[in-house]
């Protein structure tokens, strides 16, 4: 699906050495009803974005929302339909590390969520040159799946995953 290397771009140089970096934005603040045990609990955009904003990007030690590679406006949430989306917005628009981000993603919502949720993880239109070919793999089942048996793949995912130290 990716072919992974050491975390740096093409032969061991980073592709976007000097990343613009975007301040993070507050904790959300839990609600009483949110404590409530007795009150369904809907899950919104907030709650995914929550969820994948402190993903480590793959080659600087930065989170996904401190790059803008995603953002709480593009993440959309229907839950009486169970159905998650999310875009999101590569660095630079040749980004070899754009199939392993999507992939890291979905596999942080596929641990997240109910099973009953259907999850949508795509470029955002026109960001990325491989935007078509990217989000076929993203959007394919098994091409998922398979990625995810590469035990070499899923530690690089896991690495993305792992809270900083």
């Amino acid at each position: 699906m990716v072919g992974a290397g050491s975390g740096a771009g093409l032969g061991g140089l980073l592709e976007n050495a000097n990343p613009l970096i975007y301040q993070r934005s507050g904790e959300r603040p839990v609600t009483a009803g949110e404590e409530d045990d007795q009150v369904p609990d809907s899950i919104d955009d907030r709650e995914i974005f929550d969820l994948i904003r402190s993903i480590n990007d793959p080659e600087h030690p930065l989170t996904l929302e401190e790059l803008n590679v995603v953002e709480q406006v593009r993440v959309k949430v229907n839950d009486r339909e169970s159905t998650v989306a999310v875009e999101f917005t590569p660095t630079i628009p040749h980004c070899s590390m754009a199939t392993l981000i999507g992939l890291s993603i979905k596999v942080k919502l596929i641990r997240s969520l109910p099973e009953r949720f259907k999850m949508d993880v795509h470029i955002t239109p026109g960001t990325h040159a491989s935007e078509h070919a990217v989000n076929k793999q993203l959007a394919d089942k098994e091409r998922v799946a398979a990625a995810l048996e590469n035990s070499h793949l899923l530690e690089v995912v896991n690495q993305c995953l792992s809270a900083r130290s």
